[in-house]
C-alpha cells in the first residue's frame, strides 16, 4: 500500500498539544500500522522550541508542502501577523496540485492569508472569531462546528477539535473501523456525529450525569435494530415525553430521534466495512424498516450511497 505523504508546519513558540496530535494520529505508535509517511517542515530546517520547553527538529524546508497529500498547519501564534510568502504560496501551490490543506485551531488563519479559503466555509478556536471574520471577509466562518471540510480544505475549532478533525481524515481515507481502532487506544471518542453537514461533527454522547438518561442511552444502544417509540422510551423513564425531550437535549445537547438516527447510520457504516451483509440486512440490523430509508439517510448524511461507502472502505481495509 501507497503511503499517504503528510508535512507538518511548524513554527518556533510552537503549541505541544497542537502539534503532538496530527504527529500522534499520523504516526504508526498508536495505529500500531504505518499508513502515513510524516515530515515536519519549517521556514529554516533544524530544532524549534516551544514556550513550554518542548523541542522538534524540523527536517525540511516548506518546499516538502508542495509534494505531500496532506498539509497540516496545527497552530499560528500571532494571528495578525502575516505568515511568510514562501509559505502561504506553498500552500497554495499544495492545493493545486491535490493535496488536502489543514488548518487546525489557528493554523486556520494560515489558511486563511494564503487565500484558499475564499469563497468556503472555515472553522477556528471560538475565541479568535471576530479577528477571522475582520480579516478574512470572503471566508464564510461556522461559529458551530468542530471541523469544516469544504472542497478538500479542511480547518477546526480550537485545541481538542484537531482530535475530532485528524480523526476524520483516517475516516475518511480508510474507513470507520481504523479510525475507531485508533480512537479506542487513545481513550476518545471515535466520532461526534451530527445534523450540520457531511462529516461536521456533533457528540453522541455514551454518557451523561443525568442517571435516567443513562439508563435509557444503555437501553437504545442495547436495542438499536428494534422499533423505537418516544411515548414507550418516555414510559420506560417515568418521564412524560415533553419531559423526556427536554432532559435528553438538556444531557446530550440532542434530540432522542437525533441520537438514535446517529447510531443508526454509526454502526451501519461498519457493517458495511467490516461485513459482506447486503445493505437489506444491515438495515434491519440497525433498526431500519427498509433498506430505502437507510438510503437516503446515509445519503443525505454522509453525501455517497451505502453501496458507494462499502466500497470505497471495503477495498482500502483489504489493501492496508
Amino acid at each position: 500500500m501507497k503511503l499517504t505523504t503528510v508535512a507538518i508546519v511548524a513554527v518556533d513558540g510552537f503549541s505541544p498539544f497542537h502539534y503532538s496530535v496530527p504527529c500522534i494520529l499520523f504516526g504508526d505508535s498508536v495505529s500500531g500500522k504505518k499508513r502515513f509517511n510524516v515530515t515536519i517542515c519549517a521556514e529554516n530546517p533544524g530544532l524549534l522550541t516551544s514556550r513550554d520547553g518542548f523541542a522538534l527538529n524540523a527536517t525540511h524546508d516548506y518546499s516538502a508542502i508542495r509534494q505531500a497529500d496532506i498539509v497540516v498547519v496545527p497552530y499560528w501564534a500571532h494571528v495578525l501577523e502575516r505568515p511568510p510568502q514562501t509559505l502561504l504560496d506553498s500552500l497554495v501551490q499544495a492545493r493545486d496540485n491535490g493535496a488536502e490543506i489543514v488548518g487546525l485551531c489557528l493554523g486556520s488563519f494560515v489558511l486563511g492569508y494564503a487565500g484558499i479559503l475564499n469563497g468556503k466555509r472555515a472553522a477556528t478556536h471560538w475565541e479568535f472569531e471576530r479577528q477571522f471574520q475582520s480579516l478574512f471577509p470572503a471566508v464564510q466562518l461556522d461559529i458551530n462546528a468542530l471541523y469544516v471540510d469544504d472542497d478538500n480544505i479542511i480547518t477546526s475549532a480550537g485545541t481538542a477539535a484537531a482530535l475530532d478533525c485528524c480523526l476524520y481524515i483516517i475516516r475518511q481515507r480508510f474507513g470507520s473501523v481504523v479510525a475507531n481502532q485508533i480512537a479506542r487506544r487513545m481513550i476518545v471518542p471515535p466520532h461526534r456525529e451530527g445534523g450540520q453537514a457531511q462529516f461536521i461533527a456533533q457528540p453522541v454522547p455514551e454518557t451523561t450525569r443525568d442517571a435516567r438518561i443513562n439508563n435509557l442511552i444503555d437501553y437504545l444502544q442495547h436495542n438499536i435494530s428494534q422499533p423505537l417509540n418516544l411515548d414507550a422510551l418516555a414510559e420506560s423513564v417515568a418521564m412524560s415525553r415533553r419531559t423526556l425531550t427536554r432532559h435528553f437535549m438538556k444531557a446530550t445537547g440532542m434530540s432522542v430521534v437525533s441520537w438514535i438516527t446517529a447510531e443508526r447510520l454509526r454502526r451501519s457504516q461498519l457493517l458495511l466495512e467490516s461485513s459482506n451483509l447486503p445493505v437489506e440486512a444491515v438495515a434491519e440490523q440497525v433498526g431500519y424498516l427498509s433498506a430505502v430509508t437507510l438510503r437516503q439517510q446515509f445519503k443525505a448524511r454522509f453525501g455517497v450511497s451505502p453501496a458507494e461507502w462499502r466500497k470505497t472502505f471495503r477495498t482500502q481495509s483489504q489493501a492496508g
